[in-house]
């Protein structure tokens, strides 16, 4: 058995939006309420973050206090690895091991040079910096993952696609395109699909709703969850209502076994 927990399901200014007393972020609904995103990956062997932004410590304190096995980098953004000072609590079970491509990790040794200089300062975070690449696959405890590479915008960044026994997940975060003809064979098949949607109007680094929708289709997945939208998108029961059954808004602290 594999648990997916949505810690995070919102864009890089979360929901609601400072300042905005827009139909979305005036709602009172808590499943309009997201924070930057980020999941937990949890099987009876081992335990994944992916990504580690700025709510990183609101996230993770309803949760049982044990040994983060890896951390899965998709990008070196702000919103995706700036709560990485606040895994330091878990280093207490030996050191955190993070895996990036070269291009996340040259950005996360540009912001986080104290956690990886050659006399650290006591106290700050000890992490073990894995340098990946698409699709060479790793293991992690019983985990067999595969990054794929999608492009947000220009930059190229990593999504995951996470075995464990029966259970088959694919997570993309953050994606405007992707080659089509080098990465779908290392998605389909997939079981649930996770992939962002910001909204429904276009924009030039992130999927809308109706691309997603498309690219959901190509997968073939049984179940899809959309993750990092904005307030644009409108309301999580309205947009839903609108959506086909295998294909939905996740919500923050949502909960999916697979």
């Amino acid at each position: 058995m594999m648990k997916l927990t949505f810690l995070g399901t919102g864009t890089s200014c979360g929901v609601p939006t400072i300042g905005c007393t827009c139909h979305t972020c005036s709602s009172d609904d808590p499943h309009d309420k997201r924070l930057r995103c980020s999941a937990l990956i949890e099987t009876p062997e081992t335990r994944l973050l992916i990504d580690c932004g700025p709510d990183f410590r609101q996230q993770i304190m309803p949760h049982p206090f044990r040994r983060i096995d890896g951390i899965l980098i998709t990008h070196a953004h702000y919103d995706h690895v700036g709560g990485m000072d606040d895994i330091r609590p878990y280093c207490q079970f030996g050191e955190i091991n993070v895996y990036a491509d070269p291009l996340a990790r040259q950005g996360m040794l540009q912001m986080l040079p104290y956690c990886f200089a050659e006399h650290r300062y006591p106290g700050v975070p000890a992490i073990r910096l894995h340098e990946i690449h698409p699709h060479e696959p790793m293991d992690i405890g019983d985990c067999y993952i595969t990054p794929i590479q999608v492009m947000h915008h220009a930059l190229p960044i990593l999504g995951y696609r996470i075995q464990a026994q029966s259970a088959d997940l694919v997570y993309i975060t953050d994606m405007k395109s992707i080659d089509i003809d080098s990465e779908l064979p290392y998605i389909q098949g997939t079981d649930v699909l996770v992939v962002n949607a910001l909204r429904h109007t276009p924009h030039h680094s992130h999927q809308t709703v109706e691309e997603a929708i498309g690219f959901a289709r190509r997968v073939g997945a049984r179940q899809t969850w959309l993750i990092h939208s904005s307030h644009d998108i409108g309301r999580h029961e309205e947009v839903n209502a609108t959506l086909p059954a295998d294909i939905q808004l996740a919500y923050d602290g949502q909960v999916v076994e697979l």
